[in-house]
């Protein structure tokens, strides 16, 4: 072999060692860049509900809230703060405002702590009152709540518990605040939150087994009618979830609602419990129109009577509620009859029957459940 084979050979050889080398070494420098993001994520050291300086800040501009107040102070120029009640509040990120401050973030068990109080001692309280206000503060706190654990990038079996007693919280609202003025209560935001929190509790979800999974699936599914989306999620999801009798029956309201099956539908909605009735609501009303619409169709003649009582099972509802309903569809409604007809049936406003109205369940015996059984999965 010639000098300069030589060479190149050993050139080639170094060239090979150091490439070997580079290879062994990637993983210890990913490793390295991971740690490193992983250790400039800031961590929480604020072990109460309410950081002292924004307490302090607060009490002093006489922003406290009536239900974080210390008995007896309500009616002083600037009432003290109660520190066992007094709770974050959601603040918009500012230019120039340091988020991340370890003394103004709560780890994730005082953030867990923090939502079992507003659910316990807020939501669940008959002292309290009005519950429109209790929303716009438990509301407002579990939206901190998030911004805490979206900046310190909470993650396992805290992070899912706080999620889930979130969207509890939000559907209950959703049924119960259902009608009121916008002053007190917009459904739209409220959409926007429960859908944050359901797509990140979903992902949440992919990181291991978890005791609630299915009922969340499942919910998520009843209040997303008609996403193909939400349908495709389901579907993709392990068999063991999927056949879990929870996903089953939303799988099959889902299909009754591609399907524009109302009367299949409506059946199926009477073997829900009431967070999942909770969740599906807002789709109920527009499909007890459209089973008028398919009988004022299939049933339109002048001499062919239908029974008001029959026609109210078939909707799910009592029977004067029904009536009221078939009236603002343009249905004749007799005593205890009803006459249907396509020429007269019509497309009712939104207004004239509210979707409240509706709520009222045939059997008030299931519905009596505590809001905080609710919202920690007990009912």
């Amino acid at each position: 072999m010639n000098n300069t084979a030589m060479s190149n050979a050993w050139h080639h050889s170094r060239r090979g060692r150091g490439h070997r080398h580079k290879e062994q070494d990637r993983p210890n420098r990913e490793r390295a860049v991971e740690q490193k993001a992983e250790d400039s994520v800031p961590r929480g050291a604020c072990m109460t509900m309410c950081p002292a300086f924004e307490l302090r800040q607060r009490e002093a501009q006489n922003r406290l809230h009536r239900f974080e107040m210390l008995a007896g102070t309500e009616r002083d120029r600037l009432p003290c703060a109660d520190v066992s009640r007094a709770v974050k509040e959601y603040s918009r990120p500012a230019a120039g405002k340091d988020s991340t401050r370890a003394s103004d973030l709560r780890p994730p068990s005082v953030l867990l702590k923090t939502v079992c109080y507003l659910v316990d001692d807020i939501a669940a309280s008959s002292t309290f009152q009005p519950w429109t206000e209790v929303y716009s503060f438990v509301s407002d706190r579990l939206r901190s709540v998030r911004q805490d654990m979206i900046i310190q990038r909470v993650s396992g079996p805290d992070c899912v518990a706080v999620l889930e007693k979130s969207v509890r919280f939000l559907l209950y609202a959703s049924y119960r605040l259902c009608g009121q003025p916008l002053q007190y209560y917009d459904p739209r935001i409220n959409d926007t939150h429960l859908q944050e929190s359901l797509s990140w509790l979903l992902e949440s979800y992919r990181d291991g087994k978890h005791r609630h999974q299915e009922e969340f699936q499942a919910l998520s599914l009843l209040y997303n009618l008609g996403s193909t989306h939400a349908l495709q999620h389901v579907l993709e999801l392990p068999e063991r979830i999927r056949s879990s009798p929870a996903v089953q029956l939303a799988l099959a309201v889902s299909r009754a609602h591609s399907e524009r099956n109302p009367v299949r539908l409506l059946r199926l909605s009477q073997r829900l419990d009431f967070i999942q009735v909770c969740a599906v609501h807002r789709h109920l009303l527009p499909c007890r129109r459209d089973l008028l619409l398919l009988y004022s169709h299939g049933h339109s003649s002048r001499n062919c009577r239908y029974p008001l009582q029959r026609l109210a099972r078939l909707l799910s509802l009592k029977d004067p509620l029904a009536a009221e309903l078939c009236r603002v569809c343009g249905v004749s409604v007799s005593g205890e009859w009803v006459s249907f007809s396509k020429s007269s049936f019509t497309e009712a406003p939104s207004g004239d029957l509210q979707c409240r109205r509706t709520h009222e369940p045939v059997d008030d015996e299931q519905w009596n459940c505590p809001a905080g059984s609710v919202i920690h999965g007990c009912a």
